[in-house]
């Protein structure tokens, strides 16, 4: 069976209290149950973590290697700092999708600039929570098809 690792990076814990304007107000645990569900219909496995911490993020990113076939990342800020993430995605090589509820683009400057998409197959932002269905659904399709 098929099987997709999310991950959500820091603040996310917040969701629905932090920023309801940009974020919406959809908690990370609402997300992760309608990922469970998204996941049944595809017939996918998932597994499902947020950490703040950027060292740890990077953990579970080496751990998926010979677990998961795919990862799903919403860094949040880490996105536009992180080489240390971009360098664990590359030395796992899996394919890994670059998640993000707002837009980044549509927004401040720095955020124009991600160290994720420099080796993600690809780029979902601006969704909202449904925007990890999307996800789901795009990572289910590339895997099927690159068998």
């Amino acid at each position: 069976m098929t099987s997709i690792l999310i991950l959500n990076g820091p603040n996310l814990n917040l969701l629905g209290t932090r920023q309801p304007e940009v974020y919406g107000s959809t908690t990370l645990n609402d997300i992760e149950h309608m990922c469970i569900a998204t996941a049944k219909e595809l017939g996918c496995a998932l597994a499902f973590h947020q950490e703040n911490s950027e060292g740890a993020l990077v953990d579970l990113i080496h751990a998926a290697r010979g677990t998961h076939d795919g990862i799903i990342l919403n860094a949040g800020a880490y996105t536009h700092t992180s080489i240390a993430l971009m360098d664990a995605i590359s030395s796992v090589e899996l394919p890994v999708i670059e998640l993000h509820l707002s837009n980044t683009l549509a927004r401040e400057e720095y955020r124009h600039t991600s160290y994720i998409s420099k080796v993600a197959l690809g780029i979902i932002c601006g969704f909202g929570a449904a925007g990890y269905g999307h996800a789901l659904r795009a990572m289910a399709q590339h895997l099927e098809t690159s068998e």
